[in-house]
């Protein structure tokens, strides 16, 4: 407000300037003295109200635009000094404003088109410096559509593990919308949780995320699954995801992985042989005797000689672990009168 303010009164002293100077010839329309102060006022309150409207304003965007309008203007002075002999002398000197409109504008049009569909790849060098863009952590991670649907990724999110570039590609969100418009009601869903995640990841502060919209010549006639294998490798990040086949392809290319189904049985508990854990068993087993049971974080207990004691809390000494990416398996074997 304080900055509205003193703009405001800049302005307004602009007005009186141009009002008390001989901008505004003696014996002028009465008129056209108040219409100056007006227009500058009616321009300040223009420019303010769409500061106000443009709330996010991005700094990539913004220096783009700045950085274009600068070398535009350069390259415009370049083609005039170039053009200059090739014109007749009299030609050129009734028409210089105009043809130096003209160069600088479309030069400068050119200038901030070519930065803001290559901002993101944008580096300025000078010998021994480079400005680069800097973002949060050290390598992005690259989201496909069903690390999206899981949901998981923005409770890992959440707890500040992350804390590098999330990318989801255009293409992604474009699956997610063809999911969410499908005729099953299950798939619906699906696609519509999947749109839901994006928007609160796009609303978290812990991390930065971006929606990648550009389409690579190595995209053209690719599955999804393989464009985000081809993209992983241009922006040299990890690729996020559950998908067992594409987790496969992923690593014959040389891509890093973040399964999260990896990630969460890496967080579960871990046992040894002997130990003595508390199950409840819920239903019979498939071998003989055998009874199941689930610990807290959804791990499968198996249990030898517990198939009686369906619905009860027992001991069980842990024998062995199987780990997978599907999840992790517990085989344990209850001893009679240990409950």
């Amino acid at each position: 407000m304080i900055l509205r303010c003193i703009f405001t009164l800049a302005v307004a002293g602009l007005a009186v300037t141009i009002i008390t100077s001989k901008a505004i010839q003696p014996g002028a329309p009465e008129w056209l003295i108040w219409a100056v102060p007006v227009a500058l006022l009616a321009l300040a309150g223009a420019v303010m109200a769409l500061d106000l409207l443009v709330r996010r304003k991005r700094l990539d965007v913004i220096s783009s635009v700045y950085f274009g309008v600068i070398v535009g203007m350069f390259m415009a002075y370049i083609a005039q000094v170039a053009v200059k002999p090739m014109v007749p002398e009299e030609f050129w000197l009734a028409n210089q404003r105009w043809i130096q409109l003209v160069l600088g504008i479309m030069f400068c049009y050119i200038c901030i088109s070519l930065l803001l569909q290559t901002k993101n790849d944008f580096r300025f060098v000078i010998p021994y410096v480079e400005f680069a863009k800097e973002i949060k952590g050290t390598r992005p991670s690259i989201l496909d559509t069903s690390a999206i649907i899981d949901g998981r990724i923005a409770d890992v999110v959440e707890t500040r593990i992350l804390d590098g570039l999330l990318v989801i590609p255009k293409f992604v969100i474009n699956e997610l919308q063809g999911i969410a418009d499908s005729s099953d009601r299950l798939r619906r869903s699906r696609g519509r949780r999947g749109l839901d995640i994006v928007n609160r990841l796009r609303g978290c502060e812990m991390v930065d995320v971006q929606i990648f919209e550009r389409e690579l010549p190595e995209f053209a006639g690719q599955p999804v699954d393989l464009k985000l294998v081809v993209l992983a490798r241009h922006l040299r990040g990890k690729l996020v995801t559950n998908d067992y086949n594409l987790n496969k392809v992923a690593q014959v290319q040389d891509v890093e992985v973040i399964n999260i189904n990896d990630l969460a049985n890496a967080m579960k508990p871990s046992f040894l042989p002997g130990e003595q854990i508390n199950v409840r068993v819920v239903k019979a087993g498939e071998e003989h005797g055998q009874g199941i049971g689930y610990l807290d974080d959804g791990t499968m207990v198996v249990i030898e000689g517990a198939r009686e004691y369906i619905g009860q809390q027992v001991n069980v000494a842990v024998t062995s672990v199987i780990q997978k990416s599907a999840g992790r398996m517990v085989f344990g074997r209850f001893e009679s009168g240990n409950k």
